[in-house]
């Protein structure tokens, strides 16, 4: 069994967050902030996915919702330092963990790894190595999210998969191809759109609900 504990340590800890726009990256941020709060561990979120004004705005509405901190720049800027001004924030403040929003663009996989390579650095100058890197991807996409994935691993040292819209059609066997394509544990599994339906996966639970759906 693979590690599947989100990993937070580092003070404050820091968890980077990656994936294509699209497949549910920034509800998955909130509700890993709202599961770590209820577990007593204050995150803060950096919204340095600085090239959708509406990657902010709704990173925003939902850090409202689950009542933490959130740290943005303007539309456009650097991303990188967005992310190191969400570390020194919450370290400043007390918090235990800042969670990275990162753009979601494919451009080219040469823009994508110099951006999230500079975030990396930038950050680990400060924080130490980064320990938790999550991969969100759409359970729907199928083997069209092998490929993006194969970047984000290539370019980010990805450590764990989020598996989001889970919920009715998309059968579980999905979650078995990718741990065994991508060889990654994953996570975190989005079964609904509500805060609380983003749940830790636990393979025997799954494999049990599998068999008894069959």
């Amino acid at each position: 069994a693979e590690h599947r504990e989100l990993v937070v340590e580092g003070d404050p800890a820091v968890v980077m967050v990656v994936g294509v726009n699209g497949t549910g990256k920034t509800t998955s941020i909130a509700k890993i902030a709202a599961q770590l709060k209820a577990r007593g561990i204050e995150p803060l979120l950096g919204a340095a996915d600085t090239f959708r004004a509406a990657a902010d705005t709704q990173l925003r509405t939902w850090a409202e919702r689950v009542g933490v901190d959130i740290v943005a720049g303007q539309e456009g800027s650097d991303p990188a330092a967005v992310a190191f001004d969400a570390f020194q924030a919450a370290r400043a403040r007390g918090k235990d963990v800042v969670i990275v929003d990162t753009a979601g663009r494919l451009q080219s996989k040469k823009n994508l790894m110099g951006e999230l390579g500079k975030i990396n650095r930038v950050v680990e100058r400060e924080a130490g190595p980064i320990k938790e890197v999550l991969l969100v991807l759409d359970a729907t996409a199928g083997q069209n999210g092998m490929s993006p994935a194969q970047h984000f691993l290539e370019t980010a040292g990805v450590t764990g998969i989020v598996l989001t819209k889970l919920d009715g059609t998309a059968r579980g066997g999905i979650v078995v191809a990718i741990e065994a394509e991508l060889g990654l544990p994953v996570k975190f599994i989005g079964v609904g759109e509500g805060i609380d339906d983003l749940i830790p996966f636990e393979p025997e639970a799954f494999v049990d609900a599998l068999l008894a759906d069959a």
